[in-house]
């Protein structure tokens, strides 16, 4: 079966005289045409994906499109964090009069190795974006040499590694803020103080993380370990992370959370164990979104600019679309401590009991 020569990309003929098909059917399996049967769209599939074909999209220059779009993609379920980055990238793409098409971009469970490339990414280049802005995301190195490839502006939000110079990407700055957010705890008294945050190997937990050790550390205050609790950033990992919590012998006074939904969630664990907050416990979040707002009590939590992340991240799409040169590959967004009614000193220590003293 003939193949490409080493080194030599894929193109439709090859791709054609490889499956034994014509080129016209490979397109059509490529754009999602019906009238293919079953076996040889499996065929067609089975040999884009062994020669790793992504195609090309066609030289602005010759065919402009009608209207610039970018892709805005997220792996998982979108929540309160993903609403204000949206709100972002669409605050900035009206401005500058571009479409914005919201896919999410889960890694294939069936992909045997990192070195093939994601239907995803095949599907974004064939729909002739201008520029991907992924959220979160995980891609491979092999997807990024494939958006590379085919001249597709890749920006990521919030990684989940730390930056690599071939991807460029925007953050903020979660250290400082988990400093800040600890040092607040540590200023009103309080010395058992845990963290619930996220994925465990995400770059920004591991930052809110160390900003939070530091804080600790500087005030020579203990950490114990099951003072630290992983997840997901979900409202049910600070249910399931603070009832562990305040199930333990010696308990926290007061929980940073890496996100706000996971704050909330630590709330709720509180209540169940009919505890107040901050009376009882006192809890800080981490995003400013409007979980923060609406919870009760108001949630004291460390503010990322995410629509400002969102706006930063669109405009700097369209400046690598353009050929433009960029100063960083990486750029952070400063946080701050918004402090609201859910934090407040420790309570006293119960009295000891008194004991009976005996006459003289």
């Amino acid at each position: 079966m003939p193949s490409p020569k080493d080194g030599a990309r894929p193109t439709l003929a090859t791709v054609a005289a490889s499956a034994g098909v014509s080129v016209a059917t490979v397109s059509k399996v490529l754009n999602g045409r019906t009238d293919v049967s079953p076996t040889t769209r499996a065929l067609v599939e089975d040999v884009l994906k062994r020669q790793a074909y992504v195609g090309r999209r066609s030289d602005p220059a010759r065919r402009p499109p009608a209207r610039t779009t970018i892709e805005l993609a997220f792996p998982v379920k979108l929540n309160a964090y993903s609403t204000e980055l949206i709100e972002g990238v669409l605050d900035a793409a009206t401005d500058a009069d571009v479409a914005v098409v919201l896919s999410r971009c889960t890694q294939d469970p069936n992909r045997a190795t990192d070195q093939q490339i994601s239907p995803w990414v095949r599907t974004v280049v064939a729909a002739g974006r201008q520029a991907v802005i992924a959220v979160t995301s995980d891609l491979t190195i092999t997807d990024v040499a494939a958006l590379e490839r085919a001249r597709l502006p890749l920006v990521v939000v919030d990684p989940l590694h730390l930056p690599h110079t071939r991807v460029t990407s925007i953050g903020s700055t979660n250290f400082a803020g988990g400093l800040a957010a600890t040092q607040h705890l540590l200023s009103l008294g309080h010395r058992r103080i845990a963290y619930v945050g996220g994925w465990p190997t995400a770059a920004c937990n591991l930052a809110r993380l160390h900003g939070y050790r530091a804080a600790m550390e500087a005030a020579d205050a203990p950490v114990p370990e099951d003072y630290v609790c992983g997840g997901e950033f979900h409202y049910e990992d600070g249910t399931v992370g603070g009832a562990a919590l305040l199930a333990l012998p010696e308990p926290p006074t007061a929980v940073f959370a890496g996100c706000d939904e996971a704050a909330a969630g630590v709330i709720e664990a509180a209540r169940s164990r009919g505890l107040r907050v901050p009376e009882d416990l006192s809890i800080v979040g981490f995003d400013d979104t409007q979980v923060a707002q609406y919870s009760s009590p108001p949630l004291t939590t460390v503010r990322q600019p995410l629509r400002e992340m969102g706006g930063v991240a669109l405009r700097t799409a369209m400046r690598m679309a353009s050929g433009e040169k960029l100063d960083s590959h990486h750029v952070e967004l400063a946080t701050e401590l918004v402090v609201r009614r859910s934090t407040a000193p420790p309570p006293a220590p119960a009295a000891a009991p008194r004991r009976n003293r005996r006459p003289a």
